[in-house]
């Protein structure tokens, strides 16, 4: 069985769609869980709705909002019943076949921890605005080599809702994910991935919404993604998992990232952005940082200005 956890913060305009699209799946042995984190649009209205359903184990509503989706996670994954767990994000939606995509992938590869689709990301319009591919239409990758290839340089898991997990390992993760507002999901797969194989299937069966209620498109406008893309690199390299290497030079690629978009952020994100690029606990990093990355930024200017001259 499939606990299909549902974490659901002023999203109203959407739960019809997600919870339909959930309700609709060609894999139907699973549980449904709502959770609602103390919302203010009317969400409650819509979500008693389905209370009735079978399908429908469980509804908690907070009384007072937890401060970030991930507490949401962790509250619905030990509610969860089923072997596999699937974390339908509120806004989104999905293609009927996603569970049956995913159960079929994971029954099948016994130390699979965890198997996902490719998305679409849309608008409010349903616009597409951008799609993640992979390059076989399935493959089963060991998970040390996935963290490295897919997890260090950035997330390669676009959004929760394209992923299915078996349950039974998430008592080896530990809580240092639920704190983060934006990539708890991506120390949450590392850890995962440290424990068996990730299936990666190329079927695009996923709906990612952006809007204006987004967390990430606030965090990435404040630029705070980076005070949370730089812990990960540290927890990664502190943890042995990449070499210091690695952590230096995914470390720069972020810091000309930064570089490039820094003027959009207040003087106080700006301190604590640099302040957490400049150390990693034992050692500063400011001269590597600023030299490199000047350097760094001349070669993409240069190869622009090729470029255009050569069109």
């Amino acid at each position: 069985m499939v606990s299909v956890i549902i974490p659901n913060y002023n999203h109203a305009p959407y739960l019809n769609d997600r919870l339909n699209s959930v309700l609709a799946q060609t894999y139907q042995d699973f549980e449904l869980i709502i959770l609602d984190d103390c919302s203010t649009d009317g969400s409650f209205e819509i979500i008693r709705r389905y209370g009735n359903n079978p399908k429908v184990s469980h509804i908690v509503v907070n009384s007072a909002n937890s401060g970030g989706p991930f507490h949401q996670w962790k509250k619905g994954i030990v509610l969860a019943k089923g072997d596999y767990v699937w974390i339908a994000e509120s806004d989104d939606w999905c293609e009927p076949t996603l569970l049956e995509t995913l159960v079929n992938a994971l029954d099948a590869n016994k130390n699979c921890v965890l198997a996902y689709v490719q998305t679409h990301t849309i608008n409010d319009g349903n616009t597409i605005l951008q799609t993640s591919a992979h390059n076989k239409l399935a493959e089963l990758v060991p998970g040390k080599e996935y963290i490295k290839s897919y997890l260090t340089a950035s997330c390669s898991i676009w959004n929760a809702s394209m992923l299915v997990f078996r349950k039974r390992y998430f008592s080896n993760v530990s809580d240092r994910f639920t704190p983060f507002k934006m990539s708890g999901d991506w120390l949450f797969y590392i850890e995962m991935a440290r424990q068996g194989d990730v299936f990666i299937s190329g079927k695009v069966l996923n709906y990612f919404r952006n809007h204006d209620k987004d967390v990430s498109g606030k965090m990435y406008s404040t630029g705070k993604n980076y005070l949370e893309e730089i812990e990960i690199l540290k927890i990664l390299a502190n943890d042995g998992q990449i070499s210091p290497a690695d952590y230096k030079s995914n470390l720069l690629e972020k810091f000309v990232r930064y570089t490039v978009h820094k003027y959009k952020f207040t003087a106080a994100v700006k301190g604590r952005i640099e302040e957490a690029f400049y150390s990693n606990g034992t050692a500063s990093y400011k001269n590597y940082l600023r030299v490199n990355g000047t350097l760094k930024l001349l070669q993409i200017r240069a190869q622009r200005r090729l470029n255009m001259l050569f069109k």
